[in-house]
């Protein structure tokens, strides 16, 4: 009998626990999926601890993995057994070595990505994408501030804007992930914790602030975002590692006229078609080494508390992920 973890109560990481788990056969439009590796993200860790309630209890956390299709339902005319595909899927469940899925969140995989190397990219990724093609289209020189430049999604966004012409400031916490976000890509690097950030790029950029915030750092650096920013100017805010953004007046835009927004890649890429070809150009620029997949951190999947504790470790550099 497979295992799954699951959450029988929101709090803290002790309470993800592995347990045997009944996976049925597919229905029209689904397949069955025996995965080899899951991705962890920040937003399975807000679940589990009950700051997202979109999950019902006991529930199975994870909206990222990928594995080999062992069973097909009817009406699946696109996919076949055997095939190695990749998914996100809001509707959770990925933290299983099995798992039924519908045919239409997966992503088939070419031979030349690995499995561990896509399931600590995918959504991130995508979210990427998402943030330079859709949320705010990037163009040449324009200035571009990333928080958090050497996380999970930072680190492919920087290498992204990066690629897109952008002139990249960066934000880390500490002195030994300088080198490394030069290293993505960011013409400047701001340590935040030692020097102000929002007159670091004001002085940057000679006072003329940027055309784009892209912020999953929250409560800590919204205001901050919001002052760094040129007239026009937009704000991203992907995430919220440091809290939720408190309350605010909508009118704090009009001086600048800039506006706001708080993306949701599932959104962006909700049908088959989008989600599919966002997936195809993340897949060319893995392959021709555009883009580096940072440091990979594998935990088994019984260990997916020690999984979250590192998620959510501010120390951390790259990307988590359960390998089964």
């Amino acid at each position: 009998m497979p295992s799954a973890i699951i959450l029988h109560q929101a709090g803290p990481p002790e309470n993800l626990k592995l347990e045997p788990v009944t996976v049925r056969d597919p229905l029209p439009g689904e397949i069955k999926l025996r995965q080899t590796a899951v991705g962890v993200n920040f937003h399975d860790t807000y679940v589990r601890s009950g700051l997202y309630k979109t999950l019902a209890l006991p529930g199975i956390l994870g909206i990222e993995g990928v594995g080999i299709i062992t069973e097909l339902g009817k009406e699946v005319t696109d996919l076949s057994i055997g095939d190695r595909i990749a998914y996100i899927y809001l509707g959770y469940g990925a933290y299983s070595e099995e798992r039924i899925l519908p045919a239409q969140a997966a992503i088939r995989l070419p031979d030349n990505l690995g499995d561990h190397n896509i399931a600590a990219t995918l959504l991130k990724g995508l979210t990427a994408h998402m943030l330079t093609h859709e949320t705010y289209a990037i163009k040449p020189l324009d200035w571009v501030v990333v928080h958090a430049a050497t996380g999970g999604v930072g680190s492919l966004l920087t290498q992204w804007a990066s690629h897109l012409g952008a002139r990249v400031i960066g934000t880390v916490g500490s002195e030994h992930k300088v080198e490394l976000a030069h290293q993505h890509g960011c013409d400047h690097v701001i340590q935040y914790r030692q020097e102000n950030f929002v007159d670091r790029v004001k002085e940057i950029t000679d006072g003329n602030g940027v055309q784009v915030v892209y912020d999953a750092v929250g409560k800590d650096t919204f205001f901050g975002s919001l002052e760094c920013l040129a007239p026009c100017g937009h704000l991203a805010n992907y995430g919220q590692a440091s809290g939720p953004v408190p309350p605010f007046e909508v009118s704090t835009l009009f001086p600048k006229s800039n506006s706001l927004s708080r993306p949701n890649v599932f959104q962006h890429l909700r049908t088959t078609e989008k989600l599919r070809n966002a997936a195809a150009q993340l897949f060319k620029l893995l392959d021709e080494g555009r883009l580096q997949v940072g440091g990979i951190k594998a935990f088994p999947l019984a260990e997916a508390a020690h999984a979250h504790r590192e998620m959510e470790s501010r120390s951390r550099q790259g990307s988590v992920i359960l390998s089964i």
